[in-house]
């Protein structure tokens, strides 16, 4: 007789809590599992972060890869940058809070698992999604779009709120079991933490996976740039470097983004070559960028803010040291701007 067909299931790991559980729900049934996660710039493991001296001894749980090595699974990474650009900057569904296009996003990425699936003869999906978890993209008019939309249609199986809908293929097909599956329903995290314990997950990540366009103050800044721009569009420089520093924008005609401490002077190191760059001479203080076109009255203001930021005296001259894009570097002997000149200010970005 012919061996019987090893059903083989695709999950969306987002890297957090709930991508986590609803793989191993479908792995405790004997099917094989691997893990697709898409980065876009603002989610996705290659997203560059940060990691702050006041955050190094903080277990960082939030990745993908990390999920995929608890699991045990492989993980395929799939750069949808350039065609995630449409999705986020005209949604067909809106915006969540922020800039989030959450319906949208998650339809898409759903289509894209899809034809990865046909493509690599895999059987099914598997998405961490929860009924009433979250108030765009998964409700219970919404869920049902997110599966007709990106035409999984039923081969989309949600673990963790199974028996809250219709069957799916893989039920009704006899690949998994539905009384092995869940209930899940509404914003409490409670059950799935129960859950990840009664699987021995002891240590495990946030809830959710995390996506910057959820984010107040990225999202700020991501309009601002657009604003200058005169253009929603944006490089991957830009959504970079609007992940760290302070942002600062004293005119409307360029923006200093400011390391705060040493692993953000030290990540802005990669961006010299870019940009207009300055720091202070013979003391300690940020490395410093200029986004847009200065002239001299622009570029003094901009060192009195980088002293500012150094450990200059407010009275002492502090040498700020400037190099241009051509590699040609002048120096300038400036007062640091007084606390009260930057606070007033409406430039935080």
């Amino acid at each position: 007789m012919p061996a019987k067909k090893k059903i083989k299931a695709i999950a969306l790991i987002s890297g957090g809590l709930d991508s986590l559980l609803a793989a191993k729900v479908i792995m405790n049934q004997g099917i094989h599992v691997e893990g697709i996660n898409f980065y876009s710039g603002f989610f996705g493991v290659s997203t560059k972060l940060v990691t702050l001296k006041k955050d190094e001894k903080k277990e960082k749980y939030n990745s993908a890869t990390w999920v995929a090595k608890q699991l045990g699974i492989k993980l395929h990474v799939i750069d949808i940058f350039a065609e995630f650009k449409p999705i986020l900057l005209k949604p067909k569904h809106g915006y969540g809070a922020n800039l989030n296009p959450c319906l949208d996003c998650k339809t898409f990425l759903v289509a894209k698992t899809k034809h990865w699936l046909l493509q690599h003869n895999f059987d099914f999906i598997i998405t961490g999604e929860v009924v009433g978890q979250r108030p765009m993209s998964q409700r219970a008019d919404t869920l049902p779009i997110v599966a007709k939309e990106s035409a999984a249609d039923d081969l989309l199986l949600r673990p963790l709120c199974a028996k809250n809908l219709s069957p799916t293929k893989p039920e009704t097909a006899g690949w998994v079991n539905r009384e092995q599956l869940y209930g899940f329903n509404g914003r409490s995290r409670k059950p799935q933490i129960a859950l990840a314990k009664e699987f021995g997950f002891n240590n495990f990540p946030a809830p959710a996976g995390g996506c910057l366009l959820t984010d107040k103050q990225y999202c700020a800044r991501l309009n601002d740039i657009w604003q200058a721009k005169e253009e929603r569009n944006y490089t991957k420089t830009d959504i970079d470097l609007l992940k760290v520093g302070r942002h600062l924008r004293p005119k409307p005609n360029f923006k200093l983004i400011i390391g705060r401490e040493q692993a953000e002077n030290k990540f802005l190191k990669n961006f010299k070559a870019k940009f207009i760059y300055m720091h202070p001479l013979d003391i300690a203080g940020p490395l410093v960028l200029i986004d847009g076109k200065v002239n001299a009255s622009d570029l003094k203001l901009a060192a009195e803010i980088t002293a500012r930021y150094s450990k200059s005296k407010p009275n002492n001259k502090t040498q700020v040291k400037v190099v241009f894009t051509d590699q040609t570097v002048n120096v300038l002997q400036v007062y640091p701007l007084l606390d009260e000149q930057i606070t007033a200010s409406h430039w935080h970005v």
